[in-house]
């Protein structure tokens, strides 16, 4: 045992192994799903190639991927810039153990659904209503981050979320359908709210304004938001500035649920 005798393993590094596994764990369920995590592969690649080449003394290669890693640092924080906006937003606004805070995000932390506030059903029972009559829509769910500078691009209300309420906003020749309604817990706190458009490139043309809202102000906080396509009817979910895709509204709603929880 005594070829082991130079290495000392303290309390304080076994601590450091387990933040590091915690943050990068994070990082991951951060990108999955994403286009960032086929990038984030990518760089895993490039590093252990790296560490290849400067074991096997391939100067040459390892000198031109050790540039590209030094300088791809900056590159990194403009490719994951809307991901490393999201790990902020949690880390600045986390509790670590509300209804919203950081150990919900583990699936090995069990999550309770009978402890969502909002009308979950209502709400998925109008926009189904609204896309038989192809009526748009644009609904923002707040969780953990406020949405208070949206709150005041519309009008107050302090009305409790249900079915009727939410089909009489957005009917066609109601003043309160254009813009959208944020809710909170179970209230519907502001109609004809302004939201953030999202500049992303990758958003197919037949989407117009009311998705882009839509994405633009889930790639800005961590609210949650659905939209009912006046042109078709589809109904569209959307988190973390992505489209969350779903087969039947029973889905959606479990998804909703989940989100929420």
């Amino acid at each position: 045992m005594e070829l082991f005798d130079f290495v000392e393993i303290k309390v304080v590094d076994i601590i450091d192994i387990f933040l590091v596994a915690f943050l990068f764990y994070y990082v991951y369920k951060l990108v999955k799903g994403t286009v960032a995590i086929n990038i984030l592969m990518g760089i895993v690649v490039i590093y252990i190639i790296y560490w290849l080449t400067e074991a096997l003394n391939m100067r040459i290669l390892s000198n031109i991927l050790g540039n590209f890693i030094g300088a791809g640092f900056f590159a990194l924080l403009v490719v994951f810039q809307q991901e490393i906006r999201k790990f902020l937003l949690m880390v600045g606004s986390t509790n670590f153990r509300g209804k919203n805070g950081l150990l919900k995000h583990f699936s090995f932390m069990k999550q309770d659904t009978t402890t969502v506030e909002t009308n979950v059903d209502a709400i998925i029972s109008a926009c189904e209503k609204m896309s038989m009559s192809r009526t748009g829509a644009l609904i923002v769910i707040e969780r953990n981050n406020s949405l208070e500078f949206v709150k005041h691009t519309g009008d107050h209300m302090d009305i409790e979320v249900n079915q009727p309420i939410l089909e009489s906003i957005f009917y066609k020749n109601s003043t309160l359908h254009d813009g959208a309604i944020i809710i909170v817990g179970n209230r519907i706190v502001a109609t004809r709210a302004i939201l953030p458009v999202s500049n992303e490139r990758n958003i197919p043309l037949r989407f117009g304004l009311r998705h882009r809202a839509a994405i633009g102000v889930t790639e800005k906080t961590d609210a949650v938001s659905m939209v009912v396509s006046e042109e078709n009817g589809q109904i569209s979910y959307m988190k973390n500035g992505e489209f969350v895709l779903f087969e039947t509204l029973e889905d959606l709603k479990n998804q909703i649920l989940e989100d929420l929880a």
